[in-house]
């Protein structure tokens, strides 16, 4: 029994390992009166943001040297593609979670990702926030965007994260997520029009990817493994799991049968 209780300890541990990345919170309500810091260095809440609009909303960090600038690089060519006119039909919301990064940071990531738009584009459609209080943390754990911090031996900071669009209703329902760095515009063209009407859809790519690590030292990014030895280790836990339980119950019909034999 002690042996089957610390098997059960281990296995909640090594399940939580695993959790990071999307949990998907589909109708969940994000409440509009979170503060951010605009671009400009002014204080603004989501609902100002949002403007009464569906949104799509995408949590980045903006020194990121994995996935953040692939996917952000994504968005500026799918928005310049995109059928829909932007500021009336729809917002954008790039929101950046590192505790330490300024608005400075994100006004200078805005301007890159603006003037790479192959059109012209109203800029006040795609805003690029940090958190107030707390707010980028709590806007993640509200659409289950789950995110890690790294501090590698030589100092350098790093967030392990997925990346992913998530849309959100006017009145801040989470509609629908879109997994991944490249998204089709018809596919963000759909998920927004359902947002606009409150519709719950389907989860597009499901399969997630994750930030890589950038090792200054070696000039080269490193995988962050963590994940996939999380899942092998459930898997084994399970598996000897089941073995424990076979076993004891082997045990248990041997010793039944020998008390018989005595008696």
């Amino acid at each position: 029994m002690k042996k089957l209780f610390m098997f059960l300890m281990l296995l909640v541990t090594v399940h939580a390992a695993t959790q990071l990345g999307i949990n998907e919170k589909l109708g969940t309500m994000v409440p509009l009166d979170l503060t951010f810091i605009n671009e400009k260095g002014e204080r603004v809440t989501l609902k100002k943001l949002m403007d009464g609009k569906p949104t799509m909303i995408s949590l980045n960090y903006f020194r990121c040297a994995g996935i953040c600038t692939p996917q952000l690089n994504d968005m500026a060519k799918m928005l310049g593609r995109l059928d829909l006119a932007e500021n009336i039909d729809y917002k954008v919301i790039t929101i950046g979670f590192a505790e330490d990064e300024g608005y400075e940071l994100a006004a200078a990531k805005r301007k890159t990702m603006l003037s790479s738009i192959p059109r012209d584009y109203v800029h006040d459609a795609w805003h690029f926030v940090i958190g107030e209080n707390n707010s980028s943390a709590i806007i993640a754990d509200k659409v289950g965007f789950t995110y890690e911090k790294s501090v590698s031996p030589a100092g350098v900071v790093d967030y392990i994260h997925p990346a992913a669009l998530i849309m959100l209703s006017p009145e801040g329902k989470v509609t629908r997520y879109l997994n991944g760095i490249e998204q089709l515009p018809f596919d963000v063209k759909m998920a927004l029009m359902e947002a606009g009407q409150g519709k719950i859809g389907p989860t597009i790519a499901k399969n997630l990817l994750y930030c890589f690590a950038y090792d200054p030292k070696a000039k080269t990014y490193i995988f962050k493994w963590e994940k996939i030895a999380a899942t092998l280790m459930f898997a084994i836990m399970f598996a000897f799991f089941i073995y424990l339980v076979r076993t004891s119950r082997r045990d248990d019909d041997q010793e039944n049968h020998q008390n018989k034999g005595d008696n």
